[in-house]
């Protein structure tokens, strides 16, 4: 594959960020940020296509990560990622440059911020996690997955950004794991078609809803009350959150108040929707994002900062 074909490939992985439920870079933010939040998003995605079977039709990210173009292994496709990573630190030292565009993009923003591999390595373990554990029997459990799939991304945030103490991981943690509740709610129906259901199989048990329940065309009762439950419970995350967004530069503070914004802009769509997310992933409009955004940045300014 040439070099322009596999840029081609990673700047289209890089547009899926304008689909997110919050901006990712967005342009009030200074140019090192958005280039850093960027290179740290196409390592995300790229990941979590490779995990999902989403990467695009043709091989071209196998055959660039060493593999071949025919390979439909999404293990041996996370584990070419990981060596590629490893390229990633390994540079710096000397040894052979990363194969993959947006492993390579990493370079800069690895060594400007003094990132270290644990982050980044979990999220690739939290994909192969996807491959083996299909359901969750309790919320305990569930928060572990969160662990790996949502909060090194918001600790990458502050390190990128060189805000990072243990007191806004903290924070960082509990917004992570609500957008990342969040996002299993209103993916219930796509998950399940990929055998996945992240809704605890104790809460599922709790409001009487059965795996039939969730494959049915729109919600039952019992189905609206669980995803209601669930639904609360990430938006008190969120709420648990919030304090991050205060003593941090302005900039920063509007992109945190974005992110957490957008959670709420999401968790609100859900409720709009009357906890019905069977019938299509219930979505913010711009104008409910923008609106949760300016109130969560509102609420910053009056805590002070």
């Amino acid at each position: 594959m040439t070099a322009a074909v596999a840029d081609r490939h990673a700047q289209a992985v890089l547009e899926k960020s304008a689909h997110e439920n919050f901006p990712v870079a967005p342009r009030f933010l200074p140019r090192a940020w958005r280039e850093d939040l960027m290179a740290l998003y196409g390592f995300a995605r790229l990941v979590d296509d490779i995990g999902d079977g989403d990467l695009a039709p043709g091989g071209a990210d196998a055959a660039v990560l060493g593999l071949d173009p025919g390979t439909s292994d999404r293990l041996a496709l996370l584990d070419a990622a990981e060596a590629d990573l490893r390229r990633v630190f390994g540079s710096a030292r000397g040894g052979p440059a990363p194969r993959h565009p947006l492993l390579r993009d990493l370079i800069p923003t690895v060594r400007r911020a003094g990132l270290t591999p644990g982050p980044f390595l979990a999220l690739i373990e939290a994909n192969r996690l996807d491959q083996r554990v299909r359901r969750y029997a309790t919320y305990a459990q569930l928060l572990e997955y969160c662990e790996l799939s949502a909060n090194p991304v918001g600790r990458l945030v502050l390190a990128v950004t060189g805000t990072s103490t243990p007191e806004r991981v903290r924070r960082s943690d509990a917004v992570c794991t609500a957008l990342q509740l969040i996002e299993h709610l209103q993916d219930v129906a796509e998950d399940l078609a990929r055998d996945r259901i992240y809704l605890p199989a104790e809460d599922m048990a709790r409001f009487r809803v059965s795996e039939e329940d969730l494959a049915a065309p729109t919600a039952s009762a019992s189905v609206r009350t669980l995803v209601a439950c669930l639904t609360d419970r990430a938006r008190r995350l969120l709420d648990e959150g919030a304090p991050l967004t205060t003593g941090v530069p302005w900039r920063l503070r509007l992109l945190l108040a974005g992110f957490i914004g957008g959670g709420r802009a999401a968790a609100q769509a859900i409720a709009d929707a009357g906890y019905d997310v069977l019938a299509g992933p219930p979505k913010a409009s711009m104008g409910g994002l923008l609106y949760a955004a300016a109130r969560t940045a509102a609420g910053t300014l009056r805590r002070g900062t």
